[in-house]
């Protein structure tokens, strides 16, 4: 007769132990939750950012509306030839960033023969498959020209309509200036609406 009485009072005790367990599991799961997002947006914060290209300079690898990720300046501090990087600098055009190809980096020496549209870094003609057009525009800047330390020298893919390291409104572009290194596109754009969005586009940045 006991055991009988004592039997409602012992699933109550049990049903409050199962609802404590669940709530705990789930205010684990929250936390869990909660910790995952904050260490994704620090993430991103200190390694990536997202940009949108402006303008056609870098056609045909680029389009204007592309959207890219880079790998951010924290941890992107050694530019290579032939990297796609990003600067600003309050000289620049309403202190626009833009987005250029390395050409050179410090202690290099870049002349170009204009008038054949040919690129030299260290007396070599380097390979420019990227390129739109020709290097044929002079912008004001006089070559031969050697990479100060601690800056690189950029140019756009399409030469014809880049402003770039060649103008004296730009010139070399200092390290500390790069907010990162261009690596995936991931949303191609129109290019102003001259062209439909060519989602084969997407990939790597090369």
């Amino acid at each position: 007769m006991d055991f009988e009485q004592d039997q409602p009072a012992n699933d109550k005790a049990v049903s409050k132990t199962v609802k404590e367990d669940v709530k705990k599991n789930i205010l684990a799961y929250l936390h869990d939750f909660v910790c995952l997002v904050a260490g994704v947006v620090l993430l991103f914060s200190l390694c990536f950012r997202v940009v949108v290209v402006s303008g056609p300079s870098m056609n045909n690898t680029l389009y204007d509306g592309d959207w890219l990720l880079l790998l951010g300046n924290v941890f992107y501090t050694n530019p290579q030839q032939g990297d796609v990087i990003v600067a600003s600098k309050d000289s620049f055009e309403n202190g626009t960033p833009i987005i250029k190809r390395v050409i050179a980096t410090a202690g290099q020496t870049v002349d170009i023969d204009f008038q054949n549209g040919i690129v030299y870094v260290d007396g070599t003609a380097i390979e420019e498959p990227y390129i739109r057009t020709a290097t044929t525009t002079f912008e004001g800047v006089n070559f031969p020209i050697t990479v100060s330390e601690g800056c690189i020298f950029v140019m756009g893919d399409n030469r014809d309509n880049s402003k770039d390291s060649r103008s004296p409104d730009i010139g070399l572009i200092d390290k500390r200036e790069i907010l990162g290194k261009a690596l995936f596109l991931f949303v191609p754009g129109t290019n102003k609406g001259l062209e439909q969005r060519d989602f084969s586009r997407i990939g790597v940045v090369n």
